[in-house]
């Protein structure tokens, strides 16, 4: 036990602790996207599945540590360019995001229908082991990721284990807040949707062998989120202005 007395390990436990907690801000805004499409009474068990199973991927890579960074050598060429088993797992799940966040940006925009009838509750349950599958797909591939990571900064299992189980913790605590405030705001939803694509691109030009640092992504995203927040604290302040002007009711 005298290990947990040395500060050198809690340095790193906090540290490593902050990057998987920003590193999984994608992991929580597709997990609020797809849970958004849901029955309000299912959306909770479904962030609480979604981010235990990303808890319980990111273990089980870092139990198997050797085959992960097996995953980094080169297994074949195409193109003049080295393809390893992290490129192709980042290259699907680039253009898997790709895919989904564009064609939920289409539907928010072009397809939006309030008045939709809500599914039965068979068609309920089929969506939510869907939407499920889906979290699970997108876990592996930010899981990989912050997994190799992570062996770059802390040699000792242990700690990674226990900041991946902190900052799931933490995710757990802000994914339903997060979730209810893009659900009142649909253009927020947008915003989140095409910071999904710009994080498939990235995930993509990375299997290529093009890196794009996470800050540049993260800094244009949260410049767009403020100018946002801005507009809808803008407009909130003119429909109160608008209602104060409205004559009160006379009195029977």
């Amino acid at each position: 036990m005298d290990f947990l007395l040395d500060p050198t390990l809690w340095v790193a436990f906090a540290m490593l602790t902050t990057l998987e907690i920003v590193l999984g801000i994608d992991n929580i805004i597709f997990l609020t996207i797809l849970v958004g499409r849901l029955p309000a009474d299912r959306r909770d068990a479904a962030r609480r599945m979604g981010l235990a199973f990303a808890m319980l991927t990111r273990i089980a890579l870092l139990l198997s540590l050797s085959w992960v960074m097996g995953l980094t050598t080169e297994w074949f060429r195409f193109a003049g360019h080295g393809f390893s088993g992290r490129d192709l797992v980042l290259l699907g799940g680039g253009a898997f995001l790709l895919y989904k966040a564009s064609r939920e940006i289409f539907e928010a925009v072009e397809q939006a229908d309030e008045s939709a009838p809500v599914p039965a509750k068979a068609a309920a349950g089929t969506a939510f082991w869907s939407v499920i599958a889906q979290i699970a797909v997108v876990d592996i591939v930010f899981s990989l990721d912050s997994v190799i990571t992570a062996v770059g900064m802390v040699d000792r299992v242990g700690v990674m284990i226990a900041a991946v189980v902190a900052a799931v913790a933490v995710m757990m605590f802000a994914a339903r807040p997060i979730g209810e405030f893009v659900d009142r705001h649909p253009s927020i939803k947008v915003l989140a949707l095409a910071f999904l694509v710009m994080v498939g691109m990235t995930l993509a030009a990375e299997a290529f062998g093009v890196h794009v640092p996470k800050a540049v992504i993260y800094a244009a995203i949260g410049f767009s989120l403020a100018v946002e927040l801005l507009n809808i604290r803008a407009r909130g302040r003119r429909q109160s202005a608008r209602a104060a002007e409205l004559p009160a009711p006379r009195a029977p």
